[in-house]
C-alpha cells in the first residue's frame, strides 16, 4: 500500500472541511457532520430493504455527487467504504482503486471546486498527481469531473436556468455558473458520455447551488436547487437525498410546480427539516431554514417529518405530505394538529384543512401596490387641500386624492396597515420571532404605499382595534407562518387564518379556549412565534 493511500485513510484532526469559508450563500459547502448524517439516513433505508446488510460493505454500489463542491459527500463515502469492503477486497490499494474508479463519481460545479473536491477525495487537485491515493485513473479528472459549460441564451435568459444573459454573459475569464448537470435536456446520455459506459447511479446525494448572483441576487433571484433535484430523478437511482432550502415548502418564485411534484411524490420517505439554516451551515444568510429529504424508488408510501431546531428535535411524525384542501407543504407537525383543530370549529370539517372563503381572513387583505405607489414613492411634506395622508418607507407623507385609482373605496375607512416585508435579524431565521411586522391602525383619509398591504374595511376604529389585536396574538401568527415560505408577507400567508367577530380586544387565551389548544402545543407556539408590542415598545427579533 502506498504512503499516499494510508496517508488519507488515518483520522484528520482538525478536519479541514470544517474550516473553510463558504463561498457564497449560493454555494454552500456542506460540513461533515451533517454529510455522515445524511448518509447515515440513506444507510438505515438500504438496510431496511435488504436484510440488514450494510450498504459500504457492497462493491457494485455507485454514488454520484452531481454538485460537489468541497468533496466532502465523496470523502466521507470513500471513507465508509473502505471500511465496509475490507473482508471483500483485503488489499488496501486495490480496495481504494476500486471505490474511486468503479464506486464514487462526481461533477464539479466549478473549476476550483472541482479542484478541491478532488484534494478532498483523491489527496490531489489532479486524480494521476503523484500524491494521488488512486493509481489507475489515466486522466486528471479521474471520476470528478468538470469542464466549462455555456449558458443556451434565448434572447435574456438561459434557456436551462434563466441566468440572467447581462450579468452572466461575461467573457471566458470568469466562470459561467451554468452548472453542466442542469444545462442538458437528455441527463442521462450526458451522464454516459461523462463517464462512459452504462452509468445507473444507486445513489445520488449532494448539495446543490440554491439560486444564481446575477442582477435577481436577493429576494427576488431566481432559485435553481429544484432543477437539481428533478434532473436527478431524471436518472432514477434507488435512492436520492439532497439538501435545499425549505421554502419550497409553500411555493414561492419558480417553485409552484416543483412544490406540487415533490408533494405528490409518495417516494419521498423522510424529511428532515432545519428552521434556522445556521444550525446546519453556521455564518450563512439564507432565510427560511433548509432540510434534507430521502426519495426511496423501490419503498412509495407515507413520509417521516422531522422538525429541527438548534440542538434539538421539536417533533417526527409520519403523515402525508399533502393534506385535503391545501396545496403547501404543512412545515410544522405540531401546526398541522392546531390547524386541523382551527379549521374544525370554523367548519367543521374533519377532513378537510380549507376554511370556508366567507371567513377567510385573506379575503379582507390587499395585495401588492394596494392602492397603486410603488415602495420608492414619496409623497410631499406638506398637505394641500384635497390631499390625503401616505403612510410610505421611511414615515409619512401627502398626495392628491384624485391621484390614487386603486381601491378608491378604502381611502376614507377604517383599516389596518402591516408591511410587505416581515421584521428579522438581517437574512437569518431567529426563533422565536414576529412572523410579520407590527400592523398598526389606518385612520380614514390615509393611504398607504407598497411597503404595506391595506387590511379591511372596517366597520370603525373599535372594530379596527380589534383586528388589530387578534394579529398581535401569537396563535394567528403561526397560522400566518405556516403559509409563509420567505420574508415577504403575501395577501396569500393568511390563508389559514379564521376571520372573527370585530367586537372585542382578542388575547391567546380567548383564542386557545376557542380552539381546544393543548398545553403541548401552546409551549410550540410559544418556542417560534414570539410576543408583540402594540404600545410602541421595540419588539425587534
Amino acid at each position: 500500500m502506498s504512503s499516499q493511500a494510508s496517508f488519507s485513510l488515518r483520522g484528520r484532526n482538525p478536519d479541514v472541511l470544517t474550516c473553510i469559508a463558504n463561498l457564497s450563500n449560493d454555494e454552500v459547502f456542506t460540513p461533515p457532520e451533517f454529510a455522515n448524517r445524511m448518509l447515515d439516513t440513506i444507510a438505515e433505508a438500504w438496510a431496511q430493504a435488504h436484510g440488514g446488510a450494510s450498504i459500504w460493505a457492497d462493491s457494485a454500489v455507485r454514488f454520484l455527487d452531481p454538485c460537489t463542491k468541497s468533496g466532502v459527500f465523496l470523502r466521507e463515502i470513500t471513507s465508509r467504504l473502505t471500511k465496509g469492503l475490507a473482508t471483500e477486497i483485503p488489499d488496501l490499494q486495490k480496495r481504494v482503486d476500486h471505490i474511486l474508479t468503479k464506486q464514487v463519481f462526481g461533477i464539479g460545479i466549478t473549476q476550483l471546486t472541482s479542484m478541491l473536491a478532488r484534494r478532498s477525495v483523491y489527496c490531489s487537485k489532479h486524480a494521476t498527481g503523484k500524491h494521488s491515493i488512486a493509481q489507475a485513473f489515466t486522466s486528471d479528472h479521474g471520476n470528478i469531473w468538470f469542464e466549462r459549460t455555456e449558458h443556451t441564451w434565448d434572447g435574456d435568459r438561459c434557456t436551462y436556468c434563466g441566468a440572467s444573459k447581462k450579468a452572466l454573459d461575461r467573457g471566458e475569464d470568469l466562470e459561467t455558473h451554468a452548472y453542466a448537470f442542469i444545462h442538458t435536456s437528455d441527463v442521462k446520455t450526458q451522464v454516459t458520455e461523462l463517464f462512459g459506459g452504462d452509468m445507473q447511479f444507486d445513489v445520488i446525494i449532494g448539495n446543490p447551488p440554491y439560486q444564481l448572483s446575477d442582477d435577481g441576487f436577493g429576494t427576488s433571484a431566481a432559485p435553481i436547487y429544484q432543477h437539481f433535484v428533478e434532473q436527478a430523478k431524471t436518472l432514477e437511482p434507488r435512492y436520492l437525498s439532497m439538501v435545499i432550502p425549505a421554502r419550497w415548502f409553500a411555493g414561492g418564485k419558480g417553485l409552484d410546480e416543483f412544490r406540487q411534484s415533490m408533494l405528490s411524490d409518495n417516494r419521498l420517505r423522510s424529511i428532515d427539516d432545519f428552521l434556522s439554516a445556521a444550525d446546519v451551515f453556521p455564518g450563512v444568510g439564507l432565510k427560511g431554514g433548509v432540510c434534507f429529504f430521502l426519495w426511496d424508488r423501490e419503498n412509495p408510501g407515507p413520509c417521516r417529518v422531522t422538525t429541527n431546531f438548534k440542538s434539538e428535535t421539536l417533533s417526527t411524525a409520519t403523515r402525508q405530505l399533502l393534506e385535503e384542501g391545501v396545496d403547501v407543504f404543512i412545515r410544522f407537525n405540531e401546526g398541522l394538529s392546531i390547524l386541523k383543530k382551527v379549521v374544525a370549529v370554523e367548519s367543521g370539517e374533519s377532513q378537510s384543512l380549507a376554511l370556508p372563503e366567507s371567513k377567510r381572513f385573506d379575503q379582507l387583505v390587499s395585495s401588492r401596490k394596494p392602492f397603486g405607489l410603488e415602495t420608492k414613492f414619496k409623497g410631499k411634506a406638506t398637505k394641500d387641500a384635497g390631499d390625503v395622508l401616505v403612510y410610505q418607507n421611511g414615515g409619512t407623507g401627502y398626495v392628491a386624492r384624485k391621484s390614487i385609482s386603486a381601491n378608491t373605496d378604502l381611502i376614507d375607512k377604517w383599516k389596518l396597515f402591516a408591511g410587505y416585508a416581515a421584521p428579522g435579524t438581517g437574512n437569518k431565521d431567529t426563533y422565536p420571532h414576529r412572523i410579520i411586522s407590527t400592523p398598526f391602525v389606518g385612520e380614514p383619509g390615509a393611504i398607504s404605499s407598497e411597503t404595506y398591504l391595506c387590511i379591511g374595511p372596517f366597520d370603525s376604529k373599535n372594530h379596527a382595534q380589534s383586528a388589530l389585536s387578534y394579529l398581535s396574538c401569537r396563535l394567528t401568527r403561526l397560522l400566518i407562518l405556516l403559509h409563509k415560505p420567505s420574508q415577504h408577507t403575501t395577501r396569500k400567508v393568511y390563508t389559514f387564518v379564521p376571520t372573527q367577530e370585530w367586537t372585542k380586544r382578542w388575547t391567546d387565551e380567548a383564542l386557545y379556549e376557542k380552539y381546544g389548544i393543548s398545553a403541548s402545543e401552546i409551549a410550540f407556539i410559544e418556542t417560534v412565534v414570539r410576543p408583540m408590542d402594540l404600545n410602541g415598545a421595540s419588539d425587534d427579533d
